[in-house]
């Protein structure tokens, strides 16, 4: 990031350095201009982030009282039955299963916060199942390339910008996220799973006991990891083995496979009719879930009053805690388009990305979105402020479905892989970035099919 920043700024820099330079005897005053871009964009964002403060503080406030419930135990007891297939390396009642689990339920309700520390301790706990530490496992790659694809259910953070910005219906965004996230999650399956025959774990430095060779993931010659995690990420490998993340409990057992089948055709049922009603059902959205998270806490004994207030405190910090990011991000941005960069780089895309449904303004977002989950964030703020692109436009929707139904791959990949040590990665980048590729397509089509 700090290398997108900085190449930001410069080219809006020397752009309009090159136009005061280039056009003089004419009205243009391009380092005004960007002068007075620079100072605007900083005091845009600050006035973004306050006004996210009241509805961030609402949301975070209901998944406060859902976690107390315990939803995210339910959502793990009924991921179980699957993750015990898809990852059968995994030893169904080792910590890393349960981790994992942990994981993909806090993705899966728009926790990103609380899904990072489940998320570095799966890895630690998959790295003691590692023959080969320093190189990245079957079942690691296919945790990271779930990870990445953003199986997200409820973009919470995006709906709470789009209604921040006044959006007519912030919440239009649920059946497009749903179609991109869904078409991601099982292109990045399918990617880990194919590629990890072409990309075979290194050969044992010497023959085992028995004299033959250790499979790429078995769980029958662990070696302690190397754990020590990078200055930016958590360290909860510091915790016995015992410890729960987060102090939730790990689920020793998960439902009858009978109900996760349910439960998934649940889901699945529910992404055609968001598309095909989604006009209808997107008044009701917020309501219902304001009703639902809170008859949810009651039913599970919670004290819903001071659990929420909890949470939207917790949601003032963070909305608070981004006003740097979006200072920083918003000012390059603006500093650029003001330079007339973007306008030169939108021109010589749109003629491409146009006919494949990809608007130029949105390709800037795309192509960050993997590199900087605060770099695309700002983007779609500034793209959302914009008069002439906002949160109702086809364009304002795209960026939306985008930053909900897609992962910042390579910050995930670093953290996770940090901390454990691992340097050689084999597929996991290469099914991530299929799953990016998949998701922005699949965005791409539902939101032209839906709203264009």
């Amino acid at each position: 990031m700090n290398l997108i920043f900085f190449a930001l700024v410069a080219v809006a820099f020397f752009s309009a350095a090159w136009r005061e330079l280039t056009e003089i005897g004419t009205d243009a005053r391009p380092m005004q201009e960007l002068s007075e871009a620079a100072i605007s964009s900083a005091g845009s964002a600050v006035e973004l982030a306050i006004g996210l403060v009241g509805v961030m503080a609402l949301f975070l406030g209901l998944m406060k009282v859902a976690e107390a419930g315990g939803l995210l135990t339910v959502l793990a007891r009924l991921l179980r039955p699957l993750m015990t297939r898809l990852f059968p390396s995994v030893p169904p009642e080792h910590p890393a299963m349960g981790a994992m689990i942990l994981n993909f339920s806090a993705n899966i309700l728009g926790l990103g916060n609380a899904a990072t520390p489940f998320g570095i301790r799966a890895m630690q706990e998959l790295n003691k199942l590692n023959p080969h530490p320093g190189t990245a496992t079957n079942a690691m790659a296919l945790f990271l390339a779930i990870n990445t694809s953003s199986i997200t259910l409820l973009p919470t953070g995006v709906i709470a910008l789009r209604a921040s910005l006044g959006a007519t219906e912030p919440a239009a965004i649920l059946p497009t996220t749903l179609f991109a996230t869904l078409f991601a999650t099982v292109t990045g399956i399918t990617s880990a799973l194919v590629l990890q025959r072409f990309f075979p774990p290194p050969a044992p430095a010497g023959p085992t006991d028995t004299g033959t060779t250790a499979e790429p993931d078995a769980p029958t010659r662990p070696e302690p990891p190397q754990e020590q995690a990078p200055e930016q990420a958590p360290d909860p490998g510091s915790q016995p083995d015992t410890a729960q993340p987060m102090g939730i409990e790990l689920p020793a057992e998960g439902y009858p496979g009978w109900v996760s089948v349910l439960a998934l055709l649940g889901v699945l049922a529910i992404i055609p009719l968001t598309i095909l009603y989604g006009q209808a059902i997107a008044p009701w959205i917020i309501p219902g879930l304001i009703i639902g998270f809170l008859l949810f806490g009651v039913a599970r004994g919670v004290r819903i009053y001071e659990v929420f207030v909890e949470g939207a405190k917790e949601g003032f910090q963070v909305a608070l805690r981004i006003i740097p990011y979006l200072v920083a991000i918003l000012v390059a941005v603006g500093m650029l388009r003001a330079s007339g960069a973007l306008g030169v780089f939108v021109g010589l895309l749109a003629p491409w990305t146009t006919p494949l449904g990809l608007p130029p303004e949105a390709l800037p977002m795309a192509l960050l979105r993997p590199l900087s989950g605060s770099g695309a964030y700002g983007i779609m703020a500034g793209i959302m402020q914009d008069p002439a692109t906002g949160p109702d436009t086809h364009v304002g929707l795209l960026v939306s479905t985008l930053q909900g139904s897609t992962e910042t791959t390579f910050y995930v990949l670093a953290v996770y892989f940090g901390a454990i040590q691992v340097r050689r990665v084999r597929h996991t980048l290469a099914a991530a970035l299929s799953a990016d590729v998949a998701g922005v397509i699949a965005a791409v089509f539902i939101v032209g099919w839906l709203f264009l």
